[in-house]
């Protein structure tokens, strides 16, 4: 009830949101890291530099989960997808990577010799995502099927967030 499925999840994985990774660590505890993310065929890409935690993780144990919601005021939705992982390296994660970055930063921000070049040089691999399972939610739909749609009638009835 109330699932973000087919061409719907597809469209809103296509919006520019902060997604939550979550990677293991050694002694079993959860790394959980914001990243920016590119999904494309049904796989996401995740830049990272591969000194950083999620990058170790992966290489260790080579999954992973990410999350991806609106985080906003209005009726939520979003999605977990539980994947493997494979790295990327070389000149494919360079070229992933930059469109991964070209989603989130101007093309003002990408031309400035003091952030285009360090980011391409920060992330120098990129984790590719391959969904073997979904978990996905639209609180609009929830609410329109278990509430009648009371939640859309009366914003209020929603806290702000912070």
């Amino acid at each position: 009830m109330g699932a973000l499925t087919g061409e719907k999840l597809h469209q809103f994985l296509q919006g520019r949101f902060i997604a939550s990774l979550a990677t293991l660590n050694d002694d079993g505890s959860i790394h959980l890291a914001a990243v920016w993310y590119l999904f494309e065929g049904d796989t996401f890409f995740v830049a990272t530099t591969s000194s950083t935690r999620k990058a170790r993780n992966v290489l260790a144990r080579p999954k992973a989960s990410l999350m991806v919601d609106t985080r906003t005021t209005e009726l939520q939705k979003g999605t977990t997808a539980i994947c493997t992982v494979e790295v990327i390296r070389g000149e494919e994660s360079r070229t992933i990577n930059h469109r991964i970055h070209g989603r989130y930063l101007s093309a003002a921000a990408l031309a400035d010799p003091a952030v285009g070049p360090a980011f391409a040089d920060m992330d120098d691999m990129t984790l590719r995502l391959v969904p073997q399972r979904w978990i996905a939610w639209d609180m609009a739909e929830l609410d329109a099927q278990a509430f009648g749609g009371v939640f859309s009638r009366n914003r209020n009835y929603m806290l702000p967030l912070d």
